[in-house]
């Protein structure tokens, strides 16, 4: 033999016993903690799917249209939930009354002890009556 060969399959056969030594058993560990991997994982990997996420849900509601309710809104609110509640308390003294907002007209009217709340919806004209009995009026 040739020397030149002897030394090459010297080298291989080393090179092979060296990479069998080396050699270990391949563990699969999964990176999702849904299939047993570290539950620290979780957020990067949400917000890594989310960054791919290029859906856009025409159903989804658009939160930069919303500003709010101004001063003059929560104003009227408090107002007519004011008026709403001296009312009732009206209807205790045996006292009647009629409330109109921008969308319905609410009439209170004592009857015997019964008080009868209509309440009619401006836009469409349904009527509502919510009657209580028992009142006691003073």
């Amino acid at each position: 033999m040739n020397s030149k060969h002897i030394a090459l399959s010297a080298s291989f056969s080393i090179l092979v016993s060296s990479a069998a030594a080396l050699a270990t058993e391949l563990v699969y560990t999964p990176v999702n903690p849904t299939f047993g991997g570290n539950p620290l994982n979780g957020t990067w990997l949400l917000n890594r799917a989310q960054a791919q996420n290029d859906y856009d849900d025409p159903d989804a509601i658009d939160r930069s249209s919303f500003t709010g309710t101004t001063a003059l809104e929560r104003f009227s609110s408090q107002l007519e939930s004011r008026l709403l509640s001296q009312l009732l308390t009206n209807i205790e003294a045996g006292n009647t009354g009629s409330l109109s907002t921008d969308s319905f007209l609410i009439d209170f009217v004592d009857v015997d002890g019964a008080l009868s709340v209509q309440i009619t919806d401006k836009l469409t004209g349904e009527i509502s009556v919510i009657e209580v009995n028992g009142l006691n009026a003073n």
